[in-house]
């Protein structure tokens, strides 16, 4: 079943998993909500917004919809990964040495269902910490890079980068404004953060 039917099939608000949890009995078994729909939950309830795509060609529609929502035409935007260079210039968004880039344009190393954060490392921000990239950014990932949790998503890079571990290995998430207000979130600063999951499974 693909990762779009089971979120309309079995979606579940983060109310309803509390009135779960305190409804079941002790001899019934705990129940696991699946990977992908605890990330999305999660993901939601930081702010972030979610765009799923079953193909290449909607991902394609999905980022132009981005950039007219948001005026980005003719803007630029920055990124450091080679494979988003032809997305950018179809679309006349300007990425060569931007001075003022509206936005950040990236994939990322994992999706972490268990707090809806994403894992980046220096293969997406260089040397850049989360407050030194553009406040808007659009993420482009795929299902098979949802983890349950952080160190599985550490797992993954190890595993990947095997012959040189990357360094800058940094979790994003918040992804509302608002947030900014809340002490627990002191001195980080929140993104308006774009994710654009591909189905690959």
């Amino acid at each position: 079943m693909s990762f779009l039917k089971k979120l309309i099939n079995t979606f579940l608000s983060p109310k309803q998993i509390d009135e779960v949890e305190e409804d079941k009995s002790q001899y019934l078994p705990e129940i696991v909500i699946p990977v992908d729909e605890l990330f999305t939950i999660n993901f939601k309830n930081n702010g972030g917004k979610f765009i799923y795509c079953e193909t290449q060609q909607e991902l394609t529609e999905a980022f132009i919809n981005i950039l007219v929502e948001n005026d980005w035409f003719e803007k630029e935007a920055l990124t450091h990964e080679k494979q988003f260079h032809s997305l950018l210039k179809s679309n006349n968004v300007n990425f060569t040495n931007p001075k003022h880039p509206s936005f950040f344009v990236a994939s990322c190393e994992s999706l972490i269902a268990d707090d809806g954060a994403i894992l980046f490392c220096e293969k997406q921000l260089k040397d850049n910490k989360p407050h030194d990239i553009p406040d808007n950014i659009i993420i482009i990932a795929a299902t098979s890079q949802i983890t349950r949790t952080k160190s599985d998503g550490l797992r993954e890079i190890k595993k990947k980068y095997s012959q040189a571990i990357p360094s800058n290995i940094t979790a994003i998430n918040c992804f509302n404004p608002s947030a900014n207000k809340d002490f627990l979130t002191y001195g980080r600063s929140a993104k308006n953060l774009y994710l654009l999951l591909l189905e690959d499974l």
